[in-house]
């Protein structure tokens, strides 16, 4: 068929709005191909961050915007998680694609289980997914993650990660009772961060999620301009004090260079369980007001539930423990329209230059 009826199709598939980057597929570059047989339409789609079962979703929407064609539909959607670019001083580390920090400028808000969540979120939509605990002092994520037991070592150097729920970890947890204190100073706790990173056997992962301290202190320091982040979030409540500090959080990573992919509040609303009344605790519209301060994106918003709680004390964060429900829903929405914004990111093209060697002949 000519090049018209291409682009007739092309025009339709304008329509098509996906719903997480906020655009429609023809100019998110996310239509690769479209090839016309004598009784078949073939459209291949491309997605650069982990979908899930958004896929079948924006399937029925590209076949209802091609319906009115009257012909058969092959209609395939991948998704391709690709490497971003990263700090210019620092190069990628190699098997890890992407890693994202999850920060916040106060203690209390919830960061620690935002990111075993949304670490879980990404897992289940299909990406390869690591999280490191960076709390020296306080780590979290073992219990959080029903994660118990000692690292092996197989050479005697690395450490190989802690499993559980499909995703890798490593924290100091794993190495120390979880009742013993860290009396570190700062220096000391800089390079357990570094050697629990490097020294650990991630191998492939599409995503490595670190779960910060909180402040802006000597980790997130370290963070930035030793390891190579290819983005941050930023965790916050929606009460004045809590965003103060925050915003402390955003400004560190904007002069460093690391991208900001967006802002989660959590806490946003409580729901009482025994009469269903709904209370903004902690104020209402905090983190909206933050984004668009600082022009970066909302990602969302999460509720002050006990179940959250419960579940993640239990080893079993809601995503596990409720994949089906409505709070895990709105983890995955959040995960996708972060992994989405990091897709929109510069692309690391250092691994796809030959190396060139020259040679006295």
């Amino acid at each position: 068929m000519s090049e018209l009826s291409k682009a007739a199709i092309e025009a339709q598939l304008n329509t098509v709005q996906d719903r997480y980057l906020e655009k429609d597929i023809v100019s998110s570059n996310a239509v690769k191909s479209i090839e016309l047989t004598d009784d078949k339409i073939l459209v291949r789609i491309e997605l650069g961050y982990p979908a899930g079962d958004y896929r079948n979703e924006l399937k029925k929407q590209v076949e209802e915007a091609l319906a009115g064609f009257n012909t058969a539909l092959d209609i395939t959607i991948e998704q391709k998680i690709e490497a971003h670019a990263v700090q210019k001083s620092l190069k990628r580390i190699s098997g890890i694609k992407n890693i994202i920090a999850v920060a916040s400028g106060k203690g209390g808000v919830g960061k620690s289980t935002t990111s075993a969540n949304l670490a879980l979120a990404l897992a289940s939509d299909g990406a390869q997914v690591g999280i490191l605990d960076a709390d020296i002092y306080g780590p979290s994520q073992p219990r959080m993650l029903g994660m118990s037991g000692t690292p092996e070592s197989k050479d005697g150097t690395t450490l190989e990660p802690m499993q559980n729920h499909g995703l890798k970890a490593m924290s100091i947890g794993f190495l120390v009772e979880e009742d013993t204190p860290m009396i570190w100073r700062g220096p000391m706790v800089t390079q357990a961060l570094e050697q629990l990173l490097k020294d650990t056997n991630w191998g492939d992962l599409d995503y490595l999620i670190v779960d910060l301290p909180p402040g802006t202190g000597d980790t997130q320091l370290t963070l930035s301009q030793k390891i190579p982040v290819s983005g941050a979030v930023i965790v916050t409540t929606p009460q004045d004090i809590a965003l103060l500090d925050a915003r402390k959080g955003l400004a560190m990573f904007e002069k460093v260079e690391v991208p900001v992919l967006g802002i989660v509040e959590n806490m946003s609303i409580h729901i009482c369980s025994e009469c269903g009344h709904a209370e903004h605790i902690f104020g209402q519209g905090g983190g909206e007001r933050m984004s668009e301060e600082y022009k970066v994106d909302f990602l969302g918003s999460l509720p002050l539930d006990i179940h959250i709680r419960e579940q993640a004390d239990n080893g079993n964060p809601t995503v596990i423990a409720d994949p089906d429900g409505k709070v895990a829903g709105m983890y995955r929405d959040i995960s996708r329209r972060m992994a989405s914004r990091l897709a929109e990111q510069s692309k690391d093209y250092s691994s796809k230059f030959p190396n060139i060697v020259i040679q006295n002949t």
